[in-house]
């Protein structure tokens, strides 16, 4: 089958930088789609962009669809036809809806009931007839925001300014928005000119001459090796965030890498501000020595050649110093105001509209934070050090500095508790109440600082909660998942045993004195189950944790985290073990016989066979056995024990005897050992090969 590329190139003005990766996997995404549905073969495709651009490379696809050769199934034999022999309606109406003659149908056997089949020949089309519906697949993709521009219909990220689609040498007609296709594209906005193009093949280099490198990982690659340069040259080091270089490679077509200084006074601001001020305002790499210390340089990438590099790196040190400058006014000026000052301003301050102020959600974290500080048994001291943190956490937010650089709260606050005589741990805990951020990010060093920060998220979690702001699918405007993720996180690292439902607890005391709510108690806890359950199930799975296993845990008791891993860990060590199936199955025929239980007394003086009596004893020793441990695989390993004396009962007795006293008595002992169980896991849940 003859083959030939094709190129699709949609030029745009400037997209954001955060949309142009996306932009183009998703045009690539649905263009194999819809080739695939169109039945049109290909061997690979490369996305490519720019800010100013998507396109995609289609390498050998084919010039014609395959030809089609399939057989329809109608109706059974005895609905297509009569006692004649004569078609029907049904048989005709299927021979009319799959394009054939009805002298060509036949019978074919299936399942031992023949049907009526027809045999549907179709050539297939031109890929050059099929190429034109691009267009609607261009214009059918969305973005996370979209604008119109003249009179057009059409919402796109950005208005398009022109088309280029090949297919060898020839010239695919496309139109979206009154833009109609065409060979021309157009290089780098200052640097380059329109290019004509004879074919996909020439698109890469003859752009590349006009000072447009198409491939983000060549311009990735670029921006690397100028910058890896310099630290050779200057002897410097220069830490490359991936978040900033991923922004920077899309904000430029033809990368050139250039570093500018500042003044070393503005290096007596703090670290984090001044390396924030650099990324975040002006897509600034920050210096440091060998020692880790900044310097008083920084790195840009300019979107253009290396011609007057001294003039551009003059007007960055320009607007950079204005940048600094506030900032250093900021911080100077941040460091007059009193912590008590900025608590009594978070009264003004709303938190949410149906939850009160930051002064109100101060209050409810101080008070869950106390209660879990109780709960852990902290001295006395450690409890006066958690209520401080809690109370003084969010002092930072009415800050000009955290005004101006919303992500540097705690930062800053760490920084000015610290100036104004708050001791080392407060002034840290200040800090750590808002880890982890994400995942993987610093865990809280302080037990004091790791209580607030659970205080705190659980506040939130539970307040959106109980007004029914629940994530569902991918919304979560909140991130309250991301809280819920460091709450599991924090109870693993420390191996606090304290149950979810506890804080859960504490943090619905402060809303109901509030009166804020505005669900009942036992539907928040509900949804706060499921919540938590799916970030355990998580957490699980990255521990490889099988499936089964994760369903099995996760049907228990699921409140205490850290037992969580351990009974998954524990079960996952012993799974495939030869004997483990054979004590499941003991264990399943008890839970099925105790569904049919309508209580769970026993009466010994009932026990009529030596095995219930045995079995009875076992289970009240491996209650009280497992009661006085923590460690799950020694608890695994002593329920494990009761599979003798379980399958010893089911051999000797008749469970479902005729003195329906003796059936009640029978089954309240499965039903106190299948609660035993189940209060591990749901063993019913274990897949066995």
């Amino acid at each position: 089958m003859s083959k030939r590329d094709l190129l699709v190139e949609v030029g745009l003005e400037e997209m954001p930088a955060r949309f142009v990766a996306l932009a183009a996997s998703q045009f690539k995404e649905k263009v194999e789609k819809w080739l695939t549905a169109e039945r049109v073969p290909f061997d690979q495709i490369t996305a490519l962009e720019t800010p100013r651009r998507f396109a995609l490379l289609i390498h050998g696809l084919a010039e014609k669809q395959p030809d089609r050769n399939d057989e329809a199934k109608g109706p059974a034999k005895k609905i297509a036809q009569d006692e004649a022999g004569n078609w029907t309606k049904a048989a005709l109406g299927f021979a009319r809806s799959n394009n054939v003659d009805p002298n060509d149908l036949y019978f074919k056997e299936v399942n031992g009931v023949e049907y009526v089949h027809a045999r549907k020949a179709e050539a297939g089309k031109a890929t050059t007839e099929i190429l034109p519906q691009l267009a609607d697949v261009i214009a059918g993709m969305s973005f996370p925001k979209n604008m119109r521009w003249g009179a057009r219909d059409l919402k796109y990220v950005r208005p398009i300014r022109w088309l280029v689609a090949l297919f060898g040498e020839e010239l695919i007609d496309l139109e979206i928005a009154g833009v109609k296709s065409g060979r021309v594209s157009r290089g780098h906005r200052f640097l380059g000119t329109e290019v004509t193009l004879n074919n996909p093949g020439e698109y890469v280099s003859k752009l590349a001459e006009q000072h447009v490198i198409v491939n983000p990982e060549e311009r990735r690659a670029l921006i690397v090796e100028q910058i890896r340069r310099m630290e050779q040259e200057h002897g410097w080091t220069i830490p490359m965030d991936e978040g900033l270089l991923d922004e920077v490679v899309h904000l430029v077509e033809y990368p050139t890498a250039l570093y500018g200084t500042f003044e070393a006074e503005f290096l007596t601001i703090p670290r984090e501000v001044l390396v924030t001020s650099m990324r975040e305002h002006q897509r600034y790499f920050p210096v440091e020595n060998a020692q880790g210390q900044l310097l008083n340089h920084f790195v840009t990438v300019r979107n253009g050649d290396s011609r007057a590099l001294e003039n551009v790196a003059k007007g960055n040190e320009k607007v950079l110093r204005a940048r600094l400058s506030d900032a250093r006014f900021f911080y100077v000026e941040d460091q007059k105001l009193s912590i008590e000052s900025c608590l009594k301003r978070l009264e003004t301050i709303v938190f949410h509209e149906e939850l009160g102020t930051i002064g109100d959600k101060v209050r409810r974290v101080r008070k869950t934070a106390g209660l879990i500080a109780s709960k852990l048994g902290v001295t006395a001291e450690e409890a006066k050090q958690v209520d401080r943190i809690a109370e003084i956490a969010k002092f930072d937010l009415v800050t000009n500095m955290v005004g101006e650089f919303p992500e540097l709260q705690g930062i800053m606050g760490e920084d000015y508790a610290r100036k104004a005589g708050e001791s080392d741990l407060v002034a840290r805990g200040v800090f750590e109440h808002y880890l982890p951020r994400f995942a993987g990010d610093l865990m809280p060093a302080s037990a004091q600082g790791a209580i607030a920060s659970m205080a705190d998220k659980l506040d939130t979690i539970v307040g959106c909660f109980s007004i029914g702001i629940v994530p569902t699918g991918s919304q979560d405007p909140y991130g309250l998942r991301r809280m819920a993720a460091g709450i599991v996180a924090i109870l693993l690292e420390r191996n606090w045993q304290l149950s979810l439902d506890e804080l859960w607890d504490a943090a619905l005391e402060g809303y109901a004195a509030q009166g804020v709510s505005k669900r009942t108690v036992e539907e928040v806890k509900k949804d706060l189950v499921d919540f938590f359950a799916l970030r355990l199930k998580n957490v699980l799975q990255e521990n490889g944790v099988r499936y089964d296993v994760v369903d099995a845990v996760l049907s228990a008791d699921l409140t205490r985290v850290p037992d969580v891993l351990a009974k998954a860990k524990a079960l996952m060590a012993t799974v495939s073990a030869e004997d483990f199936k054979l004590i499941v199955e003991q264990f399943n025929r008890v839970n099925n016989l105790a569904q049919k239980a309508e209580a769970d007394s026993v009466d010994e003086a009932l026990f009529a066979e030596e095995a219930e009596r045995n079995l009875y004893q076992s289970y009240q020793s491996v209650e009280s056995e497992v009661q006085g441990l923590a460690d799950q695989e020694k608890i695994l390993a002593t329920l494990s024990t009761l599979r003798e004396p379980i399958q010893g009962f089911f051999d000797k007795v008749m469970v479902m005897a005729e003195d329906q006293a003796v059936r009640a008595n029978r089954l309240g002992l499965l039903l106190r050992i299948s609660r035993l169980l189940n209060g591990y896991a749901d063993f019913a849940k274990i897949v066995f090969a």
